[in-house]
């Protein structure tokens, strides 16, 4: 969870909503981005999704088996969805999102009936630092 915090504040950085994500497989990093909606002008370019395609086109495949994600916030469900289709096999996230997320709170895309794969999902991890980091950003932006 270290370095999808490192990525967070990266993206902090670069005035980006401050999320990392990291993608391991077989113990080594394969995958990390934090946020750039903003620099690639695209609203899919969320830390989760970022990280997924960059494991996915290294790898040269679209599934993801027994790759674990850890990402500073809870996914929304657009990311929850790519983390069901990408077949990742854990989810650790820090802050909860109760406005955005998606995995335990609004959709709850993994309890739906449509939903074909849901990772096991460890919620909580680092979220005091998780949510440090986004409170401290959007209090910049505001002060």
């Amino acid at each position: 969870m270290e370095l999808a915090l490192h990525e967070a504040r990266s993206a902090a950085a670069r005035g980006e909503v401050p999320v990392g994500a990291v993608v391991v497989l077989d113990g080594e990093v394969v995958g990390r981005a934090g946020n750039r909606t903003r620099e690639m002008s695209d609203p899919t370019a969320h830390a989760e999704m970022l990280a997924i395609r960059q494991t996915c086109a290294s790898l040269g495949q679209e599934r993801l088996n027994g790759a674990d994600l850890y990402v500073t916030l809870e996914p929304c469900a657009m990311c929850a969805a790519a983390i069901s289709f990408a077949r990742i096999r854990r989810l650790y996230y820090g802050a909860p999102d109760p406005k955005g997320g998606g995995v335990s709170h609004g959709a709850r895309f993994y309890a739906q009936p449509t939903c074909h794969h849901a990772p096991e999902v460890y919620p909580d991890i680092a979220e005091r630092e998780a949510g440090d980091i986004l409170r401290r950003f959007f209090a910049e932006r505001r002060g």
